[in-house]
């Protein structure tokens, strides 16, 4: 895709007005082709961040407001490309300034809002493109505008539970390990040095964190780009073989506290996604298709890929489900239910409600189960230490008398 970069321009029309403005372009020349083809404005001055902008998850927050506001406005009457006019007016940040302008420009030269929103795949999912295709050829585009600020806020919520009861611990866990290693290389030299100086014996246990501190200053300069590589190599192999990170998917579900709460995480973002696209009026081939380019793990990719051509072969989606081990017996029973008696749109968002409070409550039991492990791990590192360095003291009076006989 081309590098788009943030232009700040000053241009005059046909008639003599000054107008201003930023927009997305890949260089100089293709903005002044843009600003002459599209608006018959010629540029006087521009000027370009000194920086790339580049969307990033923290613009999701505006993504969601984005959609909701969206949706409120067309709710009122006004046209789409009003809409977008004057969300891109009330906008503090100059990127999306710029972004909804574009947005706004395709619509106005006959360019389907999806379709638009396709050439910006860094800020607008592949859901939100399927959604606001469906509400514009079905006439409920604030209504899908609404549904999907309503989903990607529960998602959001979710994803940011689940960070919560992982970050605290993690944080506890590097904390032990700075404390430990800065002991190893710093500390507990000193101790040797005194012991050694006094002839006093030092114990195997002693010993072999000595042996331990003298590797790690040997060998710990190259630890870092060592990690590094090997991070590099396993995302790497990641991007390649798509059976690699499935195998290690599926080495996840097996993890007692984490494999629980990622398998419900992933199955509250389909049904959510289904619910989704059933109510805005897509076949089952079709939510399955569109919840396929939403769940990027290739484990959960692969067994919608299976539905999809399971249900696409005149089957039920019932026992498509049972044949797929990722899948929970509540939701082989719930949807068989929804099948035979008409309501499957509405099992689904009951689905989709179970599985986000399941994963908020492992979320809590997670953080709960992980602060003590934590705890335990680092109180066991240092005492280790301190037992380490202390331990030759019971042998030093020993020592001593020995040295003065």
């Amino acid at each position: 895709m081309t590098t788009r970069k943030l232009w700040y321009w000053t241009a005059l029309d046909a008639n003599g007005a000054l107008h201003t403005g930023c927009t997305f372009a890949s260089s100089r020349q293709v903005l002044d082709e843009m600003l002459w083809q599209q608006q018959r404005l010629q540029t006087l001055s521009v000027r370009r961040l000194a920086r790339q902008h580049r969307f990033h998850h923290r613009d999701h927050e505006r993504l969601i407001a984005l959609f909701r506001q969206l949706g409120t406005l067309l709710h009122t009457g006004i046209t789409l490309s009003d809409a977008l006019r004057l969300l891109a007016d009330g906008d503090p940040l100059p990127a999306w300034r710029a972004l909804l302008a574009d947005l706004r420009l395709q619509l106005n030269q006959g360019t389907p809002l999806a379709t638009a929103l396709q050439a910006w795949p860094d800020v607008f999912s592949p859901l939100c493109a399927a959604m606001i295709a469906v509400g514009e050829l079905t006439g409920r585009l604030a209504a899908c505008c609404e549904q999907l600020a309503a989903q990607q806020t529960r998602q959001r919520l979710l994803q940011q539970k689940v960070v919560k009861a992982l970050r605290y611990p993690l944080l506890i866990l590097l904390v032990a390990l700075a404390v430990s290693a800065g002991m190893l290389l710093f500390v507990l030299p000193q101790f040797a040095a005194v012991y050694r100086s006094l002839d006093a014996p030092l114990p195997t246990f002693t010993r072999m964190l000595l042996d331990l501190a003298a590797a790690l200053a040997q060998w710990g300069g190259a630890a870092p780009p060592l990690c590094g590589l090997a991070l590099l190599l396993y995302r790497a192999a990641g991007r390649r073989y798509s059976s690699f990170v499935a195998r290690q998917q599926r080495l996840l579900l097996r993890c007692p506290l984490l494999g629980p709460l990622w398998q419900g995480s992933q199955l509250a973002r389909l049904y959510a996604t289904l619910t989704l696209t059933q109510t805005a009026g897509l076949t089952l081939v079709q939510s399955l298709s569109a919840a396929e380019r939403v769940l990027p793990p290739p484990l959960w990719q692969e067994a919608i890929a299976a539905l999809r051509a399971h249900i696409a072969g005149g089957n039920t989606l019932h026992s498509g489900i049972a044949a797929q081990p990722l899948f929970t017996p509540l939701c082989r029973q719930l949807i068989r239910t929804g099948e035979e008696s008409g309501t499957l749109d509405v099992l689904l968002e009951r689905l989709a409600v179970w599985h986000e409070a399941r994963s908020l409550e492992r979320a809590d039991s997670l953080a709960a189960a992980m602060e003590p492990v934590m705890l335990l791990l680092t109180g066991g590192l240092v005492g280790a230490l301190v037992i380490g360095m202390y331990l030759p003291l019971f042998g030093l009076g020993d020592a001593l008398s020995a040295a003065g006989g």
